[in-house]
């Protein structure tokens, strides 16, 4: 084992670093060390041992006693004998001991922190300032009190309280509020020297990065001609500035510091400067009558002046600390811990152009449906990490809401990358619960130049070309797909729902009624919904209903339908005595479970039969949500509402699905009413409709009934109801009362 091994194992023993270092440095710190005299008098205004010693412990723990006790021994055993030497030692032990016992205890685990964490402030100035200070004094007035002490050494001529006791107690707080810190880095440092390159990275970082070279320089100049102007010898052409006012003015220049530089360079700085403005304190104040009091005075300004700098560079690098974090977290998601769109958009701002990635899974939200939000997480995450091995190093996967990601790509070779990419994605494999999952990934991407205004609007457009991209299973390009089409598109639909909301808000909605005829008489009158256009007349449900569908809108739509048609016939009762009215209801509608309940309270208000009402249900949106949809459509009929399922024949695998829907009447699409006459095919498709409603016991409404041939044809077929222009025409819902009468006077 070479020797290198041997001292990196073994020196942390008491034989050790903690024997070595106070016999070499005891002899160095007393120089720091300043006494004066008071009175005739020996009193001290900064005392350094008693810090460097509680550091020791502190750092090695009772491993440093040795150390401690054979450096005490090697000062003072030549010149005051064994038995003071033994007092000594006993002077100094039991305050460091006790100090650091106690910091030990109310600071656990973190005793041998570094200095400059807030949350322990409060302890270290009570355990290694106050206490240590405070009891070494009063051990030292009790020994001089018993006699112990037979000579004169450090702390000398305190044995009677007065202004020289509060010097020397000054003296031993502000010596330890700034030695026990700066031993502490020392020790540190010597007993591992690549600290040293730990100690100038966490400077650097607790700096304010606003901080220029010129404001260093500046502060230096300020600083050095300051003290320079301090330590000025006094002679006869003396001036304001060579008195202990300069020691005032050197404070707001401390302060400049340590909000600007940090707690660890300024407690570096600060120690040094203290002590050289203490060493030479007779430059600046001379001897004269009252010199007591002034020194005093002064002393109370260096404990001052060192805990107010001490503080609030420690107040202001916690700060700093906290903002830095702050910044840091707004530009990372809390859940998946990803960076966020506030990370892109700073991203895109630093490069001159940029690439912009669109990943779209939609099968994730899914598999988050049916396996929990963790799933969708932990994929994230892992595609994520995937696709960090393929990026270059100032490249980054962000993330977005719900089940997309985002790139950001340099684009040197842009092209070829993306294609590279999108392989490299396809052999991505998710083990979920020993179970691989790949779900298909949308890819779109764009070529950006900084900054990007609208990059909300753009991700929308990469979006909509990313489920293009799941059609196409290849990366598709949003400059070649039409991006102003796209924007035109996105915000015809975001005025769309502007104006919807508005309608909501205003009524600005119109109830149209077409009837239904039936064979036996029973006729209703469906309900049908425009959108008032100011002047120029009204917007087709066509045009506004996918808006309302895509932004959450349809089942407001739908409850205001209802609320005013029940309204409508609450105010008619007696014009129009048992008249039915049929209500299209949109898939969110259907299944809303809340849906029974709403109804049942508006016929209640209104005094309306349940028998009045019948919801429309269009084939598609009645098993979008099978089992919600059915419970809905059941409670419903138990409520005595009549249910038909509109343009029948239009979605997928009608006839099966049919086959579990228990409704009350069955409308056939226009599409294959309307050629029965002409088209063989659309005739026996009608025919096998009809037949199937009869075997399920329901009625059958025949849309688009628009001449005499197509409705005779249509009552061989046996269909009960016929709806169309032949019929009538839709009409204001206020119509229904002029048609009603002009029927009866007939």
């Amino acid at each position: 084992m070479t020797i290198f091994a041997l001292y990196k194992k073994y020196k942390d023993h008491w034989w050790g670093l903690p024997l070595l270092l106070p016999v070499l440095l005891l002899p160095i710190v007393r120089h720091a060390t300043t006494y004066t005299q008071v009175e005739g008098h020996v009193v001290v205004l900064y005392y350094m041992p008693l810090a460097f010693l509680l550091s020791l412990m502190l750092f090695y723990g009772m491993a440093a006693v040795p150390g401690i006790m054979l450096s005490l021994f090697l000062r003072y055993y030549p010149s005051i004998g064994g038995y003071e030497t033994a007092v000594t030692m006993a002077h100094y032990l039991i305050p460091i001991t006790l100090s650091w016992g106690g910091y030990k205890v109310f600071a656990p685990r973190r005793n041998r922190v570094s200095y400059g964490d807030g949350r322990l402030m409060a302890q270290r100035l009570f355990w290694q300032m106050f206490c240590p200070a405070t009891i070494f004094l009063l051990l030292f007035q009790f020994a001089v009190y018993l006699g112990v002490y037979q000579t004169r050494f450090d702390l000398v001529g305190i044995n009677t309280i007065g202004i020289r006791s509060l010097i020397n107690y000054q003296g031993l707080l502000v010596g330890c509020l700034t030695g026990v810190p700066f031993c502490y880095l020392v020790i540190r440092t010597l007993r591992h020297p690549r600290y040293l390159r730990s100690l100038i990275s966490q400077i650097a970082h607790q700096i304010d990065s606003k901080v220029t070279v010129t404001e260093v320089i500046i502060w230096i100049v300020a600083t050095s001609s300051l003290l320079s102007l301090l330590l000025w010898p006094i002679n006869e052409n003396s001036t304001i500035f060579s008195t202990n006012y300069t020691l005032s003015l050197l404070m707001p220049v401390m302060l400049w510091g340590s909000m600007r530089f940090g707690y660890k360079l300024m407690s570096l700085i600060w120690t040094p400067v203290l002590i050289l403005s203490i060493h030479y304190f007779y430059r600046y104040i001379p001897w004269s009558q009252g010199y007591d009091i002034q020194l005093t005075i002064t002393s109370s300004s260096y404990l001052v002046f060192t805990f107010v700098v001490v503080y609030m560079a420690m107040l202001a690098t916690r700060q700093r600390e906290v903002n830095i974090r702050a910044r840091r977290l707004a530009f990372l998601d809390p859940v998946v811990h990803m960076p966020n769109l506030r990370a892109l958009n700073r991203a895109l701002g630093k490069k001159p152009w940029s690439v912009l990635c669109f990943l779209r899974i939609p099968e994730l939200e899914v598999l988050g449906r049916n396996y929990g939000v963790l799933l969708r997480i932990q994929y994230k995450q892992k595609l994520a990490a995937w696709l960090n091995e393929y990026l270059e190093s100032d490249e980054c996967v962000y993330q977005l809401s719900g089940h997309d990601l985002v790139l950001r790509l340099n684009t040197e070779m842009h092209q070829s990358r993306i294609d590279e990419l999108d392989l490299h994605i396809k052999r991505f494999r998710f083990i979920w619960d020993g179970m691989p999952l790949q779900p298909p990934v949308g890819v779109s991407y764009c070529y950006v130049r900084s900054p990007v205004v609208h990059l909300y609007l753009l991700l929308g457009e990469l979006s909509t070309i990313a489920d293009l991209s799941l059609a196409t299973n290849h990366p598709e390009n949003l400059q070649q797909r039409g991006a102003i089409n796209l924007q035109r598109g996105l915000k015809d639909k975001v005025e769309m729902m502007n104006r919807l909301q508005r309608a909501l808000e205003k009524d600005e909605f119109t109830l149209l009624a077409q009837p239904v005829q039936g064979i036996r008489g029973d006729n209703y009158h469906e309900i049908l919904l425009r959108l008032q256009n100011g002047d120029d007349g009204l917007i087709s449900p066509d045009v506004f209903l996918p808006v309302a569908q895509e932004f959450g809108l349809s089942s407001r739509i739908d409850l205001l339908v209802l609320e005013k048609t029940l309204q409508f016939m609450a105010d008619n009762r007696e014009a129009l005595p048992a008249q039915r009215f049929a209500i299209n209801l949109s898939p969110t509608s259907v299944c809303r479970a809340q849906l029974p309940l709403e109804v049942s309270r508006m016929l209640q208000k209104y005094s309306v039969e349940s028998w009045q009402l019948i919801f429309e249900i269009t084939e598609s949106s009645s098993f979008g949500n099978a089992g919600l949809a059915m419970q809905t459509v059941n409670h419903l009929q138990q409520m005595g509402c009549r249910i038909a399922i509109d343009d029948f024949g239009t979605g997928y695998a009608s006839y099966a699905r049919l086959k579990n829907v228990d409704a009350d009447i069955l409308k056939i699409d226009g599409s294959f009413i309307r050629n029965i006459v002409s088209n063989s095919l659309d005739y026996q498709i009608v025919a096998s409709i009809c037949h199937l409603a009869r075997m399920k016991k329901m009625l059958v409404v025949a849309e688009y009934v628009e001449s005499e041939e197509i409705r005779d044809a249509a009552e061989a077929m046996g269909i009960d109801y016929f709806q169309g222009y032949l019929i009538g025409k839709p009409v204001p819902l206020e119509n229904v009362l002029m048609t009603e009468a002009l029927s009866q006077s007939a």
